[in-house]
């Protein structure tokens, strides 16, 4: 029997996809649950698994534009078990294999034995000379051999506990100091041509899209304001152990800026509002979008209705897209719905940008890195770990001093946390 692939529907709105690289190759047997391909529309990336055993044949290639539930190819059920039955017993081959090994005599004593050479130390096994029970993308094949790193010693998120490209690039982010930046090198072909051109992907082609339809249909402008840091680390250090036990994920700083987002919204509700046609639609809840790098672009997954979340909730939420986006498992209704977005530019070292607006949201945050510098305080000069915040905001229908108490209400309860908690 044979299986049809098709390309699954990722919603109303995606009619077609890019088949961005198929993880198996043509003729080769697969399992069921195994990864098999990767699509990407212009809003996700998502990988497709095999429904059933058998041997994988490929009819369209990678690289190629396809419609929504598409046949790209067949998996033969029949074929897996044809060539099962034909594979030699591996337990009769070892056993015949030591029979043989009995028989041989035993080689003549040496007058003086040689000293044993020194054992070079082992180095991490190139992903191609991997044996075949390690089950890699082409992707992450190549970066772990780039990386000269052990798949094995990966721990893998991926469908039975595949090792995904998410999860090296987290062993790297996580091994000691002086290990490679991982980025994907040129190939060598590319290297020794001085100019390489490559199609923009479905993603990045929305994201081009969307950022300057944003520049050229909005009346798009910028206040800032600068944050002390000093209590919310000191109240970050004082629980975040207490924290960690308690609700098994760790306590970051976008918890505590979505939640002062939150309350800053709930007094400036033209910031979490639209603008559709003649009229400004508000928005009696707080859907809010956390900017996310993934290799193949920005995404921006909604975290809904954070106005009942603690804490733990908005720290549980990022940590489960963050997951997702690394395994391919977005999906287009993670992306819809949003009301505002927060953007850290921080964790990329940024000290100070603009960020564009995620239309049709009429404002977005964005945070920077936390750098100490000479602040006044009581008339006195001390050193803060101070963070620049940028608002960006849509002119049309949020004033200059509407923009400007919203950032201030975020700076004040950021630097007292514990207005957030009393909601004062």
């Amino acid at each position: 029997m044979k299986l049809d692939i098709k390309i699954p529907n990722v919603g109303e709105s995606v009619k077609e996809a890019l088949l961005a690289e198929w993880y198996k190759k043509d003729g080769e047997p697969v399992k069921k649950d195994d990864v098999l391909l990767v699509i990407e529309t212009d809003k996700v990336t998502l990988e497709v698994t095999a429904e059933a055993d058998g041997l994988l044949h490929i009819s369209v290639p990678a690289g190629e534009t396809i419609a929504i539930g598409d046949v790209v190819g067949t998996i033969d059920t029949e074929g897996a078990q044809a060539a099962k039955e034909e594979k030699p017993d591996a337990a009769a081959k070892e056993a015949a294999a030591e029979e043989a090994k009995a028989e041989k005599p035993a080689p003549a004593k040496a007058e003086k034995a040689a000293p044993p050479a020194a054992k070079a130390p082992e180095k991490p096994a190139p992903a191609a000379d991997l044996p075949e029970d390690v089950a890699l993308s082409p992707a992450v094949r190549r970066l772990v051999r780039e990386k000269g790193i052990d798949p094995k010693q990966v721990a893998g998120t991926g469908p039975g506990g595949r090792v995904t490209k998410g999860d090296v690039l987290l062993h790297l982010e996580q091994a000691p100091a002086g290990v490679p930046d991982a980025c994907e090198a040129p190939t060598a072909a590319e290297a020794a041509e001085p100019v390489v051109r490559k199609a923009l992907s479905p993603i990045r082609r929305r994201i081009a899209d969307r950022l300057l339809a944003a520049t050229q249909n909005t009346a798009m402008l910028t206040t800032f304001n600068e944050i002390d840091m000093k209590a919310a680390m000191e109240m970050r250090g004082r629980y975040k152990d207490a924290f960690k036990e308690r609700h098994d994920i760790n306590l970051g700083f976008m918890s505590f800026f979505t939640a002062a987002c939150v309350a800053a919204l709930k007094e400036i509700p033209e910031i979490n509002a639209f603008i559709e046609g003649e009229e400004i639609v508000y928005h009696n809840y707080q859907h809010i979008g956390i900017a996310i790098g993934s290799p193949r672009g920005l995404v921006v997954p909604v975290i809904r209705h954070c106005e009942r979340l603690s804490f733990a909730g908005i720290e549980r939420a990022i940590v489960e897209y963050v997951a997702k986006i690394k395994e391919n498992r977005l999906e287009l209704a993670d992306l819809e719905g949003g009301t505002f977005t927060i953007s850290n530019g921080g964790v990329y070292g940024s000290l100070l940008s603009t960020p564009i607006l995620n239309t049709p949201q009429s404002a977005i945050l964005g945070m920077h890195k936390i750098e100490k510098r000479p602040v006044v305080v009581d008339d006195e000069i001390v050193i803060r770990p101070m963070m620049y915040v940028a608002l960006s905001y849509d002119h049309r229908i949020v004033d200059g001093k509407g923009a400007v108490t919203f950032l201030k209400r975020v700076k004040e309860m950021v630097e007292n946390p514990e207005r957030i908690l009393l909601e004062v």
